[in-house]
C-alpha cells in the first residue's frame, strides 16, 4: 500500500468524498515538488478530495518494465479508490497513467507526459475525457507538434526543461508556475459546470 503520511504530514487532504483526484508522481518529482503541490492545491481549492501517491522507483527498472511498473502503480491507486468521480493528475512517469485513464473514460492533467513514449501517445490519442497537457520546449520528452496533433488542450512553456522550469532563471520559472496554476484551475473548473 502507499504511505498515509509523508514528514509526519497526510498524503491524503479530504474533500468531497465523491471527486477524488489521484496525484501521481514521475520518477524523482514527488508530490511536495511544486507542480504536484500545486495541482493538488487547486483540486483541494474546489472541493475535490487529493490523494498524492508517493512511490519509490525500484533500481534498475528502465525501459519497457519501468512503464509496466508505473502503469501498475497508477492502477493500484485508481484501484483504491471507491468515488464516482476520478481525475489523474500525471507527472511525467505518471503519464503512464494515461492508458488507465483512456480506459477508464478519466478526465486528467499531464504534467511533462513523456510524448516520447508510444504508450503514453497511444493512450493519449485514445482518450475520451477531457484531458490538459503541460510541456516545456527544452525538454527531450516534450514534442511540440505531435501536441498539437492530439487535439487535447494544452499549454507550452517556451524554454523549459523537464521540470518546467527555466534554467538559471528562477524568476521567469515561477511565472510559468503561476501560469500552469491558472490553466488548472480554468481545466478543473470546467469539469464542475
Amino acid at each position: 500500500m502507499f504511505p498515509t503520511s509523508i514528514f509526519g504530514y497526510p498524503t491524503r487532504e479530504e474533500g468531497d468524498p465523491d471527486r477524488v483526484a489521484v496525484l501521481l508522481p514521475g520518477g524523482a518529482y514527488v508530490p511536495a515538488r511544486p507542480l504536484l503541490h500545486f495541482a493538488g492545491a487547486v483540486l483541494s481549492s474546489r472541493g475535490w478530495t487529493v490523494q498524492e501517491i508517493w512511490w519509490s522507483v525500484p533500481d534498475g527498472l528502465a525501459g519497457e518494465p519501468r512503464a509496466e511498473w508505473a502503469a501498475g502503480e497508477a492502477r493500484r491507486a485508481l484501484d483504491a479508490e471507491k468515488a464516482g468521480r476520478l481525475l489523474l493528475v500525471g507527472k511525467s512517469l505518471g503519464s503512464f497513467g494515461a492508458t488507465l485513464a483512456a480506459e477508464r473514460g478519466l478526465p486528467a492533467i499531464w504534467l511533462t507526459p513523456l510524448l516520447n513514449e508510444p504508450a503514453v501517445v497511444s493512450a493519449l490519442r485514445a482518450a475520451t475525457a477531457p484531458a490538459l497537457l503541460v510541456g516545456g520546449t527544452a525538454d527531450p520528452s516534450w514534442d511540440p507538434d505531435l501536441a498539437r496533433d492530439l487535439g487535447l488542450p494544452y499549454l507550452e512553456i517556451p524554454g523549459a526543461h523537464h521540470g518546467l522550469e527555466i534554467e538559471g532563471d528562477p524568476v521567469a520559472s515561477a511565472r510559468h508556475l503561476t501560469r500552469i496554476t491558472e490553466e488548472m484551475s480554468r481545466f478543473t473548473a470546467a469539469l464542475d459546470s
